[in-house]
């Protein structure tokens, strides 16, 4: 099957009901006193998470406005792909596929249509497989080269041969494989919160590092302690993802958790994006069943033999923006494999800064891409 079909989000009121009751019923978990965020999410931000779903959040809000957007669903590669599809009213818009990760969802951009529409931007959205509507994925193999295989295909069925790809978290390391899969039909590439292939992979040699800045000093000490404390949530999905399945699959509590300890930077900003969008995040996965299926997407990169290997420079002229409180890209590692055009510190926003800082973030965008000779 080849053919796009319209698509509205209708979720029913059974399981709305059965939200409700759930939340109605959370055994909340025992902590230290005092720890604060030290072990993971606080009882407060889960509590006033589920007070907020209980009394004064509005799915059916959220559900009419996201319903606003053009959306659709295709199959490819036997999966349902779900995807947003905004024309902007400028001639000739420049087609632009905007790429979220884990724990993310296209929520992710929901602020930005706006202003990138007036930039005049083409804009496609996808949910990527396994996660939201294109999920839940049921069969193995559908990692980052897959789901790139699948976004190229996704994007010449809508007469897209030519385009832009952006992508923060996971999909800062989706665009840079679509580029090098197709790298005579992507204009260029904008990434933020990205990691691989955009810091260093392996030990420092000693003359290398003499050589860092203060500033490359600094991320890499970030980069460390983030590795040495905060990366379990990695170690956990990409060995035993079903071990952590059946608790966030089971439990809006749990899955309000897992996902909000990357959400609140490990407590480091826990009001950086505000508790509706983060909840209505958290719903979509909860409503489409794709808690396990998402997480599944670091299991099998982790289990590639490929997704290890230097990775060849496409030649696609790529833009690195580099938010406040998410500096861990360095520049020297970046150029090892991507062609930088354009690399951008900011002084606001983290890792969802298309939900923290939109305008920013959608500027920065429209910035980098205007900048390349098409």
């Amino acid at each position: 099957m080849t053919d796009i079909r319209p698509f509205k989000i209708a979720i029913s009121e059974a399981q709305l009901a059965d939200l409700n009751q759930r939340l109605a019923n959370t055994i909340l978990a025992s902590e230290a006193l005092g720890a604060g965020w030290a072990a993971g999410p606080t009882a407060d931000f889960v509590t006033s998470a589920i007070q907020r779903l209980r009394n004064g959040y509005d799915w059916r809000a959220q559900e009419a406005a996201i319903n606003q957007h053009p959306q659709f669903i295709t199959e490819i590669d036997g999966q349902t792909i779900h995807f947003l599809h905004v024309k902007t009213a400028t001639p000739n818009g420049t087609p632009l596929l905007l790429l979220h990760g884990w724990p993310g969802s296209f929520v992710e951009f929901l602020d930005a249509i706006a202003p990138l529409s007036s930039a005049g931007f083409d804009l496609v959205i996808p949910s990527l497989p396994g996660f939201g509507f294109s999920g839940p994925t049921r069969e193995a193999g559908w990692n980052d080269n897959r789901i790139a295989a699948a976004l190229l295909e996704l994007m010449s069925r809508l007469g897209y041969q030519r385009f832009g790809v952006q992508g923060g978290d996971a999909g800062a390391v989706i665009a840079p494989t679509i580029a090098r899969a197709a790298p005579d039909r992507v204009i260029g590439v904008h990434v933020n919160a990205a990691t691989m292939g955009f810091i260093p992979m392996g030990p420092i040699e000693p003359a290398e590092f003499a050589s860092f800045t203060e500033a490359e000093t600094a991320r890499l000490q970030r980069l460390q302690q983030f590795m040495a404390e905060r990366f379990g949530f990695n170690a956990l999905q990409s060995s035993r993802p079903q071990a952590v399945a059946y608790g966030i699959s089971d439990s809006p509590a749990g899955l309000i958790a897992w996902l909000g300890d990357m959400f609140a930077g490990f407590g480091d900003s826990p009001d950086a994006v505000a508790k509706d969008k983060f909840l209505t995040n958290v719903l979509v996965y909860w409503f489409t069943g794709t808690a396990a299926s998402s997480i599944r997407l670091y299991y099998e990169n982790a289990h590639d033999p490929e997704a290890w290997s230097p990775k060849p420079n496409s030649g696609v002229p790529t833009g690195v923006a580099v938010f406040a409180r998410d500096e861990v890209a360095i520049r020297r590692f970046a150029e090892e494999g991507n062609t930088i055009a354009r690399w951008t510190e900011l002084d606001s926003g983290g890792h969802f800064a298309a939900m923290e800082v939109p305008q920013v973030w959608a500027e920065e965008v429209t910035s980098f891409f205007a900048s390349l000779k098409r």
